[in-house]
């Protein structure tokens, strides 16, 4: 919802600054230009333009950004999309409202942007001014301090802690990251009550001892407040599952999509489609990319590996070849890095902007995987993961992607941990997998491979 109000009210306001440009510039010519003329629907293309520029740049991603980096991608925002209407200008001139409208409206919208999204980020760091539900953690250790440091690094989701109840007096009164420890177990309701508390998130890792099961279930059925697993609110909050706070019997009774057999194949033919349009819109900058690899070094064009497909079934990957022959022959199945040696120049390259995958629309076509779905990972890696990391072959119920949640939530990761960070988001996918948010992904996925991130 906050989003929603983010979008709707900056259209508002960016629509307002065009009306406001052409009323400097027009005067009592300017209902004559905005009626006669179609000013107005000139006015909504330069307002999807920019919001889209805005999108571009990450300025509706609800994740806090540093006050410099938000300047930055504001400026580039506005920047790409005039630089944008100004070649949309020159190649249909009858869209152009006016220069000097178009000058003023640019202006203003910056300005008046700037202004609302920094009163908006003072706001939301001000609890007073902008209303937020209050949250009281039940527990007191590491599952309870990180659902804590997951809402603070988020002011903007809309939750703001109130403290931490758990049956150790030890701790009444100390502060455990931010907040501090305000009541015991035994006294819930009174805090709840004294605070004014909307939402109890329970992180308790221990239930054996005094659990405030009573107090919890009063709370509950009377109505006052919302009582939640921290495992189902660290979820909504980052949009990824911990497997630290999570049990078997959370996964298997826990909501989640299920497709019929007809959307399934509904489904698989849309994959089938993009795949084959993909290929065919691709196929002369792969001629190029093929050329290129071919000329730098000795070796086959295409490479072949094997990966780890649906329901743990292996297949082979198709990319084009960045690194040099022989690249693991001293060394074996080594995770690529930073700088990686083994790349070639050209390797570098295609693999910055995405161009080494462009071969695996095959694997799609072939039915060995789909465009959105966890990232396909190598046998003798698969092996060694799943063995140190909880639920990871639980990634391996539905078919590899070209692209996955993980993918635009995380960088590439290339060590243990990285990959159970990385599952976190793999298993939000497979638990939440949808139409939407496959559309969600493929576009996220296009703004990395235009901006390169993440590759290595």
């Amino acid at each position: 919802m906050r989003s929603l109000f983010l979008i709707t009210s900056e259209t508002a306001w960016l629509y307002l600054s065009g009306l406001t440009a052409a009323y400097i510039r027009l005067g009592s010519g300017t209902r004559s230009e905005l009626i006669d003329k179609h000013g107005a629907l000139k006015l909504v293309v330069v307002v999807i333009v920019v919001q889209l520029s805005f999108y571009l740049f990450d300025l509706y991603d609800r994740r806090f950004i540093g006050k410099r980096r938000f300047l930055f991608n504001l400026a580039r925002a506005y920047a790409v999309a005039t630089i944008f209407l100004l070649a949309l200008f020159y190649i249909v001139p009858s869209i152009l409202l006016g220069r000097g409208v178009f000058v003023l409206n640019m202006t203003i919208g910056a300005v008046l942007t700037l202004g609302c999204r920094f009163l908006i980020r003072w706001g939301e760091r001000h609890p007073t001014l902008v209303s937020k539900e209050k949250v009281l953690i039940l527990g007191s250790g590491k599952l309870a301090i990180e659902v804590a440091r997951a809402t603070l690094e988020r002011p903007g989701a809309g939750f703001s802690i109130v403290g931490f109840v758990d049956d150790k007096p030890e701790l009444l009164g100390k502060s455990l990251i931010n907040p501090s420890m305000i009541g015991l177990s035994e006294d819930l309701e009174r805090v709840v009550a004294d605070h004014r508390v909307d939402r109890i998130v329970v992180a308790v890792e221990d239930r054996r001892g005094n659990f405030p099961t009573g107090g919890l279930l009063n709370l509950r059925l009377s109505g006052r407040v919302a009582v939640e697993e921290s495992a189902c609110y660290y979820e909504r909050l980052t949009g990824k599952i911990a497997t630290q706070m999570v049990r078997p019997s959370w996964l298997i009774f826990s909501d989640g999509v299920r497709y019929s057999e007809f959307q399934q194949r509904v489904r698989r033919l849309a994959n089938m489609v993009l795949a084959a349009f993909g290929t065919l819109v691709s196929l002369p900058l792969m001629v190029l990319v093929a050329i290129a690899v071919k000329l730098e070094s000795a070796g086959p064009v295409l490479f072949f590996q094997e990966r780890v497909g649906e329901n743990g079934r292996t297949f082979q990957i198709i990319k084009f070849r960045s690194m040099r022959v022989g690249a693991e022959a001293g060394s074996g199945p080594v995770w690529a890095t930073v700088a990686d040696p083994r790349v070639t120049r050209v390797g570098r390259v295609i693999r910055k902007l995405r161009f080494d995958e462009l071969p695996q629309f095959l694997n799609v076509l072939r039915g060995d995987m789909n465009f959105v779905g966890p990232r396909p990972e190598r046998p003798e890696f698969v092996e060694r993961l799943a063995a140190a990391i909880p639920y990871y072959s639980q990634r391996h119920l539905i078919k590899p992607g070209l692209t996955g949640w993980a993918q635009i939530r995380y960088p590439y990761g290339a060590s243990l941990e990285e990959s159970a960070e990385k599952l976190q988001y793999d298993l939000y996918y497979i638990k939440n997998q949808s139409w939407l948010l496959d559309v969600t992904i493929v576009f996220e996925t296009i703004k990395i491979v235009l901006f390169g991130r993440g590759a290595r």
